[in-house]
């Protein structure tokens, strides 16, 4: 597996200032009762993205975005302030199985999800406990353009930190192509590991990083 250099996120002064009061809470179904309804809330904020503005295809319920997925297996990173849903991610292991699923990229890879193509990955996708994938990954449109760097470092630092608690030194997943362009922003460094694709006209592609032990 390649390694690539684990640095935390470098925010600018002006985005640290923009931080304001926000947390990141790492969800499992074992605590989402500590956390009242943020697992509802981070539901809902992923249909207003992935169903009402960039019109997916996905399952829904009640105002809230869910797939085959969402299972005890998974966590979620979110990204809050005083209740409001900032930002999110979910991660899953590549071990992970229920019923005739594993994970995304695996399952695209076998042709079990229409909208992901086949070739969605260079190489056979992994089953590794060390390998977690990270998919559903967004930032609200209500977040302003400047506090947007440090909303993204609050997920990205949290995400990894959340991997690195179970064991996985590196994370794999489909992002937005031009994501790449932030991560670089942020001074973390990612491998495109598939070709670029479309969903519903946008643009996205695997990538690979690293979810090592930060270095100073």
């Amino acid at each position: 597996m390649t390694e690539l250099p684990a640095v935390k996120p470098q925010i600018p002064a002006a985005a640290q200032m923009a931080k304001g009061h926000v947390k990141t809470t790492t969800l499992s179904f074992s605590n989402i009762h500590l956390y009242g309804d943020l697992f509802v809330s981070l539901l809902k904020a992923r249909k207003a993205i992935f169903i009402d503005r960039l019109h997916w295809s996905l399952p829904e319920a009640e105002g809230m975005e869910f797939d085959q997925y969402d299972t005890p297996l998974s966590r979620w990173v979110v990204v809050h302030e005083f209740g409001e849903i900032l930002a999110g991610i979910r991660l899953t292991p590549s071990t992970a199985r229920c019923g005739v699923y594993s994970y995304m990229l695996r399952d695209a890879q076998k042709g079990m999800l229409e909208s992901i193509p086949s070739d969605v990955l260079f190489f056979e996708a992994p089953v590794n406990p060390r390998i977690w994938e990270a998919s559903r990954v967004f930032v609200s449109s209500e977040v302003p353009a400047h506090r947007r760097l440090a909303v993204q470092a609050a997920l990205v630092e949290q995400l990894t930190k959340t991997a690195r608690d179970h064991g996985a030194t590196h994370v794999i997943g489909i992002v937005p192509a031009l994501w790449s362009r932030w991560l670089r922003r942020l001074e973390l460094s990612a491998v495109p590991v598939g070709p670029k694709f479309t969903i519903d006209d946008t643009a996205n592609q695997a990538i690979l990083f690293t979810a090592a032990r930060y270095v100073n």
